[in-house]
């Protein structure tokens, strides 16, 4: 970078706005794409704003300390947009109650089936425990991802990195998988998205139908719990 350009860097970015500001033009600009691509699950505005905010914190030399002063507007912001998901599972209420045996099956075995073929994937690539630790949570929301891998001594570093991803990759490859196996139930979709994918598959399913964002958003919140307490005890088992 030019030396006057870097200068004007680093008197702009003595502002935490910037760093929001940022954020916010990224995502405008991936979802600006994802509209062009007609909605093209490989065109995520998540993942194209990440890259984006990636490179422009590595050519200007901006730590992430600094940035994330600005973005933590942000942040804060997940907490309310959480809550809000319980609005269209409110919606669909009755009939999660009528399928309530069938919706709490599934994420027990969804939830047993993510953490174990993690552990699973790793053993069988060489890694070690620390590793399985780390990427076994993978599928829930960050935070209680990041708190059960570091009470079962993993590195929650390396499981944000994952949830990151595995939110992505299960928002741009859920929808096309599930089409070539023939599940076109929404509800069925919903629950399968939020089960693998979290916050960000379930933001997926909101923007393609109402009733599989509502099923997504159970989803991601029962999975969260299930995992929390059952991959603990599957731990103690396994060691």
């Amino acid at each position: 970078m030019p030396e006057n350009l870097r200068e004007i860097w680093v008197y702009l970015s003595a502002s935490p706005l910037l760093h929001l500001t940022l954020t916010l033009v990224a995502y405008q600009a991936g979802s600006y794409i994802y509209q062009w691509g007609k909605l093209n699950p490989l065109l995520n505005p998540v993942l194209i704003a990440i890259c984006m905010l990636v490179a422009a914190l590595v050519l200007t030399g901006t730590s992430y300390t600094a940035y994330f002063e600005g973005a933590q507007f942000v942040h804060f912001l997940l907490g309310p947009a959480t809550v809000a998901l319980a609005i269209p599972l409110y919606r669909q209420f009755e009939r999660v109650k009528r399928s309530a045996p069938l919706i709490l099956s599934s994420i027990l075995v969804g939830s047993l089936t993510a953490s174990l073929s993690a552990v699973a994937l790793v053993w069988l690539l060489g890694g070690s425990w620390g590793t399985a630790l780390s990427i076994a949570p993978k599928s829930v929301t960050a935070a209680v991802a990041m708190g059960v891998s570091e009470q079962l001594g993993g590195l929650p570093s390396l499981t944000a990195v994952m949830v990151i991803l595995t939110g992505i990759l299960g928002a741009m490859l859920g929808p096309p998988l599930l089409n070539i196996l023939r599940i076109h139930d929404w509800s069925a979709r919903g629950l399968a998205i939020g089960t693998a994918s979290h916050g960000i598959g379930t933001a997926r399913a909101l923007q393609v139908n109402e009733v599989a964002g509502a099923f997504a958003g159970l989803a991601m919140g029962l999975n969260a719990l299930s995992t929390s307490v059952l991959l603990p005890l599957l731990w103690r088992i396994l060691s």
